[in-house]
This record gives structure tokens, C-alpha cells and sequence, in this order.
């Protein structure tokens, strides 16, 4: 009934004069620009993630690590923290809310130092970690073991 009353509400609109709303033009088009946008932003992320995990797997191969684990979510973290701490257990110090951004920051810097890399190659890890994984990932740097607790 309400279906009814109001396609009759419609066509008397419409057989006043009144305009119907045009969608065909201007809106199809910037839908249709943006559902490209989206894509190729999601393609590019997919991309940098696949780099990332890439980068992860060789660097846990340099640290004496198996690969796969880098792939696992919560257990890829806690395999990290074991090459630069020694003990994984740390890694759940990350859900505390502000000291967890701090370490995973520390915890960057380390990742470098124990692979004998200088400051400035330590804040690009920090700064933009997926480039600087892959370098790492990559070169020529050995695993020197974790570092003790009293060092930064």
C-alpha cells in the first residue's frame, strides 16, 4: 500500500514539471574515479606488504630463525623480539599503549645494532622500515647475537 502511495506521490511530481535527479552523469563518474583510486592504492599496499614479509623471512633466515615464522602474526613479533632481546616474552610489553610505540621504535634501533649497522641506517629502519628492511634483508651484514639488557 505505502508502495503504492508513493509511487503515485512520484509520477504526480513528475507530471508537474517537477525534475527527476539525474544519476547517469556526474556521479557515475566520480564513483567510477574513485573505485580506480582505491584499487591501485590497495594494489600498492598489497605490494609493500609482500616486500615487508619478503624482508621479514630473510632477515629471520640471517638471524638463525626458520622463514615461516615471519608470516604468523602474533608469533612473528615474538620471534623479532627474541633476535634483538634474547627472550620473546617482551613482545607483549607492545599492548601497553604508549610504551608500546616507544619500544616497537626501540626495538628498531636494536634490530639494527645487532646487525652492526650505524645511527643513521638505524633511524632509517625506524623512519622507513620497509626500505630498510630490504636492505638489510639483502646485504652483506651478519647477526652479531641479542643485545644485553644495560646497552641501547
Amino acid at each position: 500500500m505505502w508502495a503504492k502511495a508513493r509511487m503515485y506521490y512520484s509520477f504526480q511530481k513528475i507530471k508537474k514539471g517537477e525534475k527527476k535527479m539525474d544519476y547517469n552523469s556526474s556521479y557515475a563518474a566520480a564513483q567510477a574515479a574513485a573505485s580506480g583510486v582505491m584499487a591501485v592504492y590497495y594494489i600498492i599496499c598489497i605490494a609493500i606488504s609482500a616486500l615487508c614479509i619478503v624482508g621479514m623471512w630473510k632477515v629471520f633466515t640471517k638471524a638463525g630463525e626458520a622463514g615461516w615464522k615471519s608470516i604468523i602474526p602474533i608469533y612473528n613479533g615474538m620471534t623479532l623480539f627474541k633476535i634483538i632481546y634474547g627472550r620473546p616474552a617482551k613482545f607483549f610489553m607492545l599492548l601497553i599503549p604508549v610504551f608500546g610505540e616507544i619500544l616497537m621504535i626501540a626495538a628498531y634501533v636494536r634490530l639494527g645494532q645487532v646487525f652492526g649497522k650505524s645511527v643513521g641506517f638505524r633511524l632509517g629502519l625506524v623512519f622507513l622500515s620497509p626500505v630498510f628492511l630490504l636492505i638489510l634483508a639483502f646485504d652483506k651484514s651478519e647477526y652479531v647475537g641479542p643485545i644485553l639488557e644495560g646497552t641501547l
